[in-house]
């Protein structure tokens, strides 16, 4: 490790390459973080990104030649190690935030950071010292509090303040990868403004997320990676979310996020809903057409989730009337909604819609394995046959069949689970928060999946809470406001518009 004493960039990053099998992951990435200020780092599914944090953090070897250098601290790349990433000032805070949930706040900090004590735990220095802390960084918690009872923002915010704590100089580069993925979206703002006040603060901070509009709205400067590249470097101010989409996928928005084709009036109603009720759910009443999307916004606790699992017989319903083209029908379970030629994608998809550790074949043949029976045997051979064939149309990305499906990225998951339902055909696709997790690049294959089954005549409903998406991929919005559908406009409404009509206290016209 070398002091060079010209630079002034809090992290440079010089010529980083990787290669996996003879494949570049980074082919001579450079670019330079400012002192003090919040820098994302954005790219698609295998654009390299996640290979470079693993080399900044050590975990990963790069290629021979690369420099990183911390405020004039410069190490080969190839050198790098966790340990000489943390004595570089690198503090890294990832999507899963490494937190115990049954214990105290004060106890997931000693955990990590020592307890300053030999043989019994010092615990009053230990709150003290955590009481400190949670100041230091404006975390709404008190050391004795179980994590588990903390907002799911203030649990990452403990994270980082972990992270830094042993940085009184306010020089370490914190490292956020993904801290919004798995968080809801009433949540996120409130990482956001903590992460804000860190920036203030004078902390420098790298950012790595796939929301767009959460960058815009926080990052002084942006890199974008694409295909083991860096595409652009440059200030964040003045760029727009097409511009960014444009660097991130190669292509226009309007590529990304094509409009459907217009429903042709003499479709037929493929869903209606009548005074259907069931807490939280007061009063939905809406139609479907054949080969028709319609998305559905809410805040969360509108009772937009509750609505797509009472439709799916997964959710108890008290009053009301449903109907799939003209027939009545009463969905008691998810199986017997199966049956009616309903298919539901819920948001949480590693924990509702998926096995994470089964394989990905397996995961695809779940919703019907029984037509691989033949008397007390299992066709195996038709069973990779379909998978194969479902993987290349559907371009699922996998080290194969036998893969984790654990270990796929989560558009791979996400197209995977859409894959699994299409294969039976159904009549009407239940999807909710369908490109939650999922980077710009695989959310045009997501919605490549959906265009391509309504095109055959599928009725999709569509939960989404980015509504500047949902403007472009739906035929017509409905709102959710406090259980009922209380705005159904049939004319193209822009973001704005649909922020407007969900947070309106009024009856929209």
């Amino acid at each position: 490790m070398t002091s060079t004493g010209t630079t002034t960039a809090a992290l440079s990053v010089r010529d980083v390459s990787k290669t996996f099998a003879g494949t570049k992951a980074l082919d001579a990435v450079s670019f330079d973080v400012a002192p003090g200020s919040v820098h994302a780092l954005l790219g698609g599914n295998g654009s390299g990104k996640s290979t470079l944090i693993k080399i900044l953090a050590g975990v990963y070897r790069a290629d021979p030649g690369g420099v990183i250098d911390l405020a004039g601290e410069a190490a080969p790349a190839d050198e790098m190690t966790p340990d000489l990433a943390a004595s570089l000032g690198l503090r890294f805070v990832h999507q899963d935030i490494g937190v115990f949930p049954e214990l105290t706040v004060a106890e997931n900090i000693g955990l990590v950071n020592g307890f300053e004590g030999r043989g019994r735990v010092p615990w009053r220095s230990l709150h003290k010292r955590t009481a400190a802390l949670l100041a230091r960084f404006e975390v709404e918690a008190r050391p004795d509090q179980p994590m588990a009872e903390l907002r799911p923002a203030d649990q990452t915010m403990v994270a980082v303040a972990r992270a830094l704590e042993d940085d009184s100089s306010g020089l370490a580069m914190l490292v956020l990868d993904e801290p919004t993925a798995s968080l809801p979206r009433h949540e996120v703002e409130l990482l956001l403004d903590a992460v804000r006040r860190c920036a203030a603060s004078g902390q420098t901070i790298l950012l790595v997320s796939h929301r767009i509009d959460e960058v815009l709205a926080i990052a002084d400067a942006v890199t974008v990676l694409r295909d083991g590249r860096e595409v652009i470097t440059r200030g964040a101010a003045g760029l727009t979310e097409e511009e960014l989409i444009r660097h991130i996928v190669g292509r226009s928005v309007q590529t990304v996020f094509p409009r459907p084709p217009e429903v042709a009036a003499e479709r037929p109603t493929a869903l209606r809903v009548a005074g259907l009720r069931g807490e939280p759910v007061r009063d939905a009443s809406f139609e479907i057409r054949q080969g028709e999307v319609v998305g559905l916004a809410g805040l969360l606790g509108s009772g937009r989730t509750e609505l797509l699992r009472m439709i799916f017989g997964a959710y108890p319903r008290e009053a009301g009337e449903i109907e799939l083209y003209g027939e009545p029908i009463a969905p008691s379970s998810p199986t017997a909604a199966m049956d009616l030629g309903i298919a539901y994608v819920p948001e949480q998809r590693g924990i509702d819609a998926a096995f994470p550790e089964l394989t990905v074949r397996e995961n695809l043949s779940l919703a019907d394995v029984g037509s691989y029976r033949r008397g007390p045997l299992f066709d195996h051979r038709a069973e990779r046959a379909d998978a194969g064939r479902d993987m290349e149309r559907f371009s699922i990305r996998a080290a194969g069949q036998r893969a984790v499906f654990s270990s796929l990225s989560g558009g791979n998951q996400q197209k995977t689970i859409l894959a699994r339902w299409l294969r039976l055909q159904p009549r009407l696709l239940l999807l909710d928060e369908p490109t939650h997790g999922v980077d710009v690049g695989a959310r045009a294959d997501v919605y490549s999946i959906i265009d391509g089954a309504v095109a055959e005549g599928l009725a999709v409903l569509l939960v989404s809470s980015d509504f500047e998406e949902l403007s472009r991929v739906v035929d017509r919005v409905l709102v959710m406001r406090a259980g009922t559908i209380s705005a159904a406009p049939t004319t193209d409404l822009d973001a704005q518009a649909i922020t407007e009509l969900v947070y309106d206290a009024k009856e929209a016209a």
